[in-house]
């Protein structure tokens, strides 16, 4: 079971702000969420086969490309079509005000 204050400790760290309604709903939301996996995770699926993979066996005409190492961009080039780049960095807005 997710507590409240479980709820209010996660969304301070993704910083968002939640309304006691907000939050009440998201620790009964996603305290169900975990009850379902937990009935889920009761199935035996020993016997069953993978539906997909990720890795599979391609034809000939797949568009995969040979994986192959090859020189790295200099930090001059990478930063070259940045907005706004300084000491060899993407300068960007700051955006956590804590």
């Amino acid at each position: 079971m997710i507590t409240e204050e479980e709820v209010r400790k996660v969304a301070e760290l993704a910083n968002l702000a939640l309304s006691e309604d907000e939050i009440a709903r998201l620790a009964k939301d996603l305290s169900g969420v975990l009850a379902h996996v937990d009935k889920l995770n009761e199935i035996d699926t020993s016997a069953t086969e993978p539906m997909a993979q990720v890795l599979f066996d391609a034809e000939d005409t797949a568009t995969l490309r040979e994986d192959r190492e090859r020189p790295c961009l200099s930090n001059h080039d990478a930063v070259a079509n940045a907005p706004v780049a300084g000491a060899g960095y993407f300068k960007v807005p700051k955006v956590i005000e804590r």
